[in-house]
């Protein structure tokens, strides 16, 4: 049985922030794999600086080949959109019964996921490991101090994808942000001009 901690997220692109939250929880919690679910294009949704579904796993998938307890996963592109994380988890407990699946998110989303689709039924059946962000609001009491929530001390990264793109459109020099191999294919391919 292995501890798999799953971590959402468009990775519009996927940066140093994404790569150093993943690996320090692969590292300094009791997950044995960290999956970088990569959440697919919303088909009810404009969104015109989003940029393919196979474009943003290939950036996932060339920013973790370096690191084997992180993996690129495309689990949520053949699931019915629009999609909850709730159906994600069913569908991989299904697939992978021998394997336990954990959320990983930032304390900003734990301030609203009362507001999630299920969150008791996630709950009862997941943990839920949280790394910190700087955010405005306040946890609901009933996560405060749940069995089910783990806080890891990881680093702060206030790095944001939006900020990256920006700052391409603008012709500004982001490469330190971003793994090499995700800079050379944004630079190949002309993204986010």
């Amino acid at each position: 049985m292995k501890n798999i901690g799953l971590y959402f997220g468009t990775f519009n692109p996927i940066h140093i922030g994404h790569l150093a939250i993943a690996n320090h929880m692969a590292e300094f919690s009791d997950l044995d794999e960290i999956w970088m679910v990569v959440t697919p294009h919303n088909p009810h949704k404009k969104k015109s600086s989003l940029l393919d579904n196979h474009h943003r796993y290939e950036m996932v998938y060339r920013a973790t080949e370096l690191y084997p307890k992180l993996k690129p996963s495309d689990i949520e592109f053949g699931l019915p959109q629009p999609n909850y994380t709730v159906y994600t988890l069913a569908h991989l407990q299904e697939k992978y019964p021998e394997d336990q699946f954990h959320l990983i998110m930032g304390e900003d989303n734990l301030k609203s996921f009362h507001k999630w689709k299920n969150y008791d039924v996630i709950l009862e059946n997941h943990n839920i490991y949280i790394y910190p962000r700087i955010a405005e609001g306040n946890v609901e009491s009933q996560f405060k101090d749940h069995p089910k929530i783990q806080r890891i001390k990881a680093p702060i990264m206030e790095i944001s994808s939006t900020f990256i793109r920006n700052s391409i459109a603008n012709n500004k020099n982001v490469k330190p942000l971003l793994p090499v191999s995700v800079w050379e294919y944004i630079d190949e391919m002309n993204f986010y001009q």
